[in-house]
């Protein structure tokens, strides 16, 4: 099979017959894969002219639409991807972290810019900055999309997910990708990617694929493109320092390899929980994907006076895990993903034996069940143990990318940390322990040095996604060594493909551009109560005034009744004097609040179907008794949810007193109809 590229709208074949692609397990050839010849210049371009339009178009929460219905048509196929995905070296289990945790980041995604995004095509990023004295000129930050094109650029290991965990933020940012994955399994991405594009669920230009080289891709890039990474530190460094990279500040994310830790607490003793967690999850991070994870535990970090113990108990579930070819149900650990890439795993674990001994494993060929070690990439589970980690250099400098961890001693939680840290920059580390303190200092210890850090124990460890699993909702990225990057992140994630702009103005200009009212901006006469306008009829600025109402100690008296709420500020006259920030009784803050919903609340049924709570609520002045407020409510900000019936509508309140002085600010949300309700 000759892969081909997804290039301007057209599948092409490179010319050449390319790299050979090979079975990890069989050694047989599958596929080749050569992108020379490819116009790297015009999928650019075709990218900008063509694929941004096209998104830039929709709203957030049409972007995320589209990314629940592909991962839907994904799911759909899903059990296409798997015979395919064996061809890597990945055992079932491995392919349903890559494929169905693809898929699934997807599905978080839509969900998160349904939820957290507007229904707007510009994110409002902060409250208003006051520039002025009046409040005439104003400050506000909008994030907008870029209008290049996103370059993500992705590792042997994840051929799905590596590829999907990208997309998700950056369709959703509205930005078109390039997608060019690792040539050693691109094959799988080639196929997952041909069911994106026959679902023609996505707007022309929004993806495209290169399989095999990116050419002088790099060349051609300007400021508003961004590049996103995963492979080695080193490619990274060669990536990053592009003299168009440089010259055109373009926007670079990497999530690099790193060399991560898991810490077994000064608590964990045999047969304790935590210990039987810690061997568990090492020897899982070993075998998983056969080691081949950006996240895997490299060092394993246990008391000295454990260390014996601990190594004992790791070679005795090591020894259980059975290797060979990964389409039978009973391997749990199939081969590397080349034998390239075990020549590189062996050459690595050649520089750690200077300083470690093997405890576990080693260079020599394994048993395999249902395979042939000189035809596949296999090889054993190797475990490492260093006795003088103080000293050790490679340890903490070298990754065998591969099935191989080292048992690292340490004296104290101040020496763990130590040894944690000298891995210059990770990306996951774990701790177990069941003492929260101890927890607490290695976690903070850990912190400047980690992206994600993960503490299990006996309460969550049946919940526990454990060390190695990256998850979109939080930051997939780490200092240093590991890229410095933040792949994902939720909203995080899509930030990094939006523009963050200070826009100054009045605070109609900023209204205008923004899409929610903000205070100061010009208040509109909605002709009617605005809460009998359904949804499409409502206007930004609609706004609604209230009459008066005086606040009476028979108010305060009845409600501290209802409410149980009897502070002494709001009973007691002579003991309210003595608070210096009262100087009397006061109104409770949320009868204030009851007594203002009176106020503004259009009573008979009518298009507003629920009040779904309250945000940003301040109380900025007492209300003593003979004080009169009034409310003005205004028509901030709408969403529409597609399909439900109705939308969300934000409104700006605010409680004045018979001065005009502000006594509490807040936003009510609602549930507004699109249909409009005929008086009865």
């Amino acid at each position: 099979m000759q892969l081909q590229s997804y290039a301007a709208g057209r599948w092409r074949s490179g010319t050449g017959d390319g790299a050979a692609l090979r079975d990890a397990t069989t050694g047989e050839v599958i596929a080749h894969a050569s992108a020379a010849g490819l116009d790297a210049a015009a999928m650019l371009a075709w990218a900008r002219a063509v694929g941004g339009p096209n998104l830039r178009r929709l709203t957030f929460h049409e972007r995320a639409a589209l990314l629940k219905a592909v991962a839907r048509d994904l799911s759909e196929h899903k059990d296409e991807y798997y015979p395919v995905s064996f061809a890597t070296g990945a055992t079932r289990g491995d392919s349903w972290i890559d494929i169905d945790g693809g898929i699934s980041t997807l599905f978080v995604y839509a969900s998160k810019g349904t939820r957290e995004l507007p229904n707007s095509a510009v994110y409002v990023d902060g409250s208003v900055e006051a520039l002025s004295k009046t409040g005439t000129f104003v400050g506000q930050h909008l994030c907008v999309p870029l209008e290049g094109a996103a370059v993500h650029i992705n590792a042997f290991n994840f051929p799905v997910w590596g590829m999907l965990e990208k997309l998700a933020p950056a369709l959703l940012a509205g930005v078109p990708a390039i997608v060019k994955p690792a040539k050693q399994t691109s094959y799988l991405t080639e196929r997952v990617f041909r069911r994106i594009l026959e679902s023609g669920i996505l707007p022309e230009g929004a993806v495209q694929l290169i399989c095999g080289g990116v050419g002088d891709l790099f060349a051609h890039l300007t400021c508003q493109d961004v590049v996103s990474f995963t492979g080695s530190a080193a490619t990274a460094l060669g990536l990053r320092q592009h003299p168009t990279v440089t010259a055109n500040s373009v926007r670079f994310t990497a999530e690099t390899d790193s060399l991560n830790s898991s810490i077994l607490g000064p608590d964990a003793h045999p047969g304790s929980p935590e210990l039987d967690l810690f061997v568990r999850e090492v020897v899982r991070e070993m075998t998983v994907k056969a080691g081949q994870k950006c996240t895997a535990i490299r060092k394993a970090i246990v008391p000295q006076a454990r260390a014996g113990e601990v190594i004992d108990a790791l070679r005795a579930a090591l020894a259980k895990v059975v290797v060979g070819d990964p389409r039978l149900e009973q391997v749990r650990m199939g081969p590397v993903a080349s034998l390239s890439q075990r020549r590189e795993v062996t050459e690595q674990l050649v520089k750690l034996e200077q300083e470690t001994e093997v405890v576990a494993g080693g260079t020599g060929k394994p048993q395999l069940l249902g395979a042939d070690a000189e035809r596949g990439a296999f090889m054993a589970p190797t475990l490492l143990y260093c006795r003088d980690a103080a000293r050790g250099r490679a340890i903490h400098s070298v990754e065998a990318f591969g099935p191989v961890c080292t048992v690292v001693p340490y004296r104290d939680t101040g020496d763990a940390i130590e040894l944690a840290r000298r891995g210059g920059g990770s990306l996951a580390g774990s701790v177990f322990t069941a003492d929260d303190a101890v927890a607490a200092q290695l976690v903070l210890g850990l912190a400047p040095f980690h992206g994600r850090i993960v503490v299990v124990n006996r309460h969550c460890a049946k919940e526990s996604t454990g060390h190695g699993s990256p998850l979109p909702h939080l930051v997939h990225g780490g200092p240093g060594r590991a890229g410095g990057g933040e792949e994902m992140g939720g909203i995080r994630g899509v930030m990094h493909y939006l523009q963050r702009t200070a826009v100054q103005g009045t605070p109609d200009v900023i209204t205008a551009a923004s899409g929610r009212w903000i205070r100061g901006a010009r208040e509109l006469d909605p002709g009617v109560h605005p809460f009998r306008k359904p949804f499409g009829s409502l206007k930004i600025g609609d706004t609604f005034h209230s009459p008066e109402r005086e606040v009476t100690v028979d108010d305060i008296e009845r409600f501290a009744a209802l409410s149980g709420d009897r502070f002494y500020a709001h009973m007691n006259e002579a003991e309210a004097q003595r608070n210096p920030l009262f100087g009397g009784r006061v109104a409770h803050g949320y009868f204030l609040v009851s007594a203002a919903a009176g106020l503004f609340v259009d009573a008979p049924y009518g298009p507003v179907l629920a009040n779904y709570g309250i945000d940003s609520l301040r109380f900025v002045k007492p209300v003593k008794p003979g004080d009169r407020i009034r409310v003005r409510l205004t028509a901030k900000e709408k969403s529409l949810r597609a399909g439900a019936g109705y939308g969300e509508v934000r409104w700006d309140t605010a409680i004045t007193n018979q001065n005009g002085e502000a006594v509490a600010n807040y936003d009510v949300l609602t549930m507004v109809s699109e249909k409009a309700i005929p008086d009865a």
